[in-house]
């Protein structure tokens, strides 16, 4: 009896020993804590659930003591999803869904609004000269400034393929979460910068109807800006190519099969994975460093930065068309689509209720998401 007592005792020390509680470091606790926080405001303020539930739940399972759960822990589950970020194979195919649901008539209808696209990527180039002042390799400064883009895939694919292999690859996790937070955070960081930077007369500004765009249009530019963009800038044919594959399915209108699958099925399990195992890399280890702090702060002044830059080059535009363009549409240049367009609308209907820029502010936001894609493009040429 009392051998059976003393395995029985030996067995209760045993699991106690090799429980979670006992062998906890404070730094898990921190981080599952971060994770907390995160899924709050998925849940409660819904600031993209949609990726960052998945990426605030990856992290409580990265961080649980002894789990071994982490995406570099080599031969579990999310080791092996991982690959699916590390090889560059999610971010595109997060591309062909975004492709099938992007009406880009708003940017065919106004061609300039490239213009503004562009100029919003400003903040990415700026922010890493900063990031290179402040100690950071060339290819960890460029992973970093490619968060100003507002554009979570096009983050992680640039970060994935510049430190692919390299002492730094944890970083991308902090990336890609400073990336998906600041897309959330777009309603609260852009109004006080567009407000900022333009008159109570300029956000007044009432801009034309945008003509009709046809069918033959919209088939057509998918195919241009594919072969345009990737004999431009090779790097960026993957992300381009696909986001305007994933278009030309919904305008061709003899795919929607393929359009249903790319919206739905592929894109909720690619968004599954891509948020889980970015999730699972932000192990307390990396995570809590000077350099996570570092990349937080310099991707906050990098999304800032390319909304003045957007706004900005809107004021050109409102001076050299005499006063026709609003420009509110200009901070629609950086990627977060649809929600920095939805700003762009808001801000501008605080001023004049009756003042409608959704549509006008869409083909910058669209023109972003290119902008975004070549941007990261650039500087996997030069840096990769």
């Amino acid at each position: 009896m009392s051998e059976v007592f003393d395995i029985f005792t030996g067995s209760i020390v045993d699991l106690c020993n090799t429980s979670g509680f006992l062998n906890a470091d404070w730094r898990q606790i921190a981080m599952i804590l971060v994770s907390c926080v995160l899924m709050y405001l998925a849940i409660v303020k819904q600031f993209e659930p949609l990726l960052l539930l998945p990426i605030s739940f990856g992290m409580m399972l990265a961080n649980l003591p002894l789990a071994g759960l982490g995406a570099h822990t080599e031969g579990g589950l999310l080791y092996y999803l991982y690959q699916g970020v590390s090889l560059g194979i999610y971010p595109p195919l997060i591309f062909l869904g975004i492709g099938a649901m992007t009406d880009f008539g708003p940017l065919i209808a106004n061609p300039k609004s490239f213009l503004l696209g562009a100029a919003a990527q400003g903040g990415i180039f700026f922010t890493f000269v900063g990031a290179i002042a402040l100690g950071f390799n060339p290819q960890e400064a460029g992973s970093i400034a490619i968060i100003g883009g507002a554009d979570g895939p096009t983050a992680i694919y640039t970060a994935s393929t510049l430190l692919r292999g390299g002492d730094n690859a944890s970083m991308i996790g902090s990336i890609a979460v400073a990336a998906y937070s600041y897309m959330a955070l777009v309603p609260l960081i852009q109004p006080p910068i567009m407000r900022a930077l333009t008159t109570k007369k300029e956000r007044a500004v009432v801009m034309d109807q945008l003509r009709p765009v046809s069918r033959t249009e919209k088939v057509i530019f998918p195919i241009v800006v594919t072969l345009v963009v990737s004999f431009m800038v090779p790097s960026a044919a993957s992300l381009v190519g696909m986001l305007m594959f994933g278009n030309l399915l919904k305008e061709s209108g003899v795919c929607d099969r393929l359009v249903k699958t790319a919206t739905n099925e592929l894109m909720n399990i690619i968004t599954i994975f891509l948020g889980v195992t970015v999730g699972a890399t932000t192990t307390y280890d990396v995570f809590l460093t000077w350099a996570t702090i570092k990349i937080v702060v310099l991707g906050l002044l990098a999304f800032c930065l390319g909304t003045a830059c957007g706004v900005l080059f809107g004021k050109l535009m409102y001076i050299f068309s005499g006063g026709k363009v609003n420009p509110l549409i200009g901070s629609a240049g950086v990627s977060a689509v649809p929600m920095a367009a939805r700003v762009s609308q808001k801000v501008g209907a605080e001023t004049d209720p009756t003042n409608f820029l959704l549509m006008h502010a869409m083909g910058p936001n669209v023109a972003g998401v290119i902008g975004s894609a070549v941007a990261a493009g650039v500087l996997i040429s030069i840096l990769g």
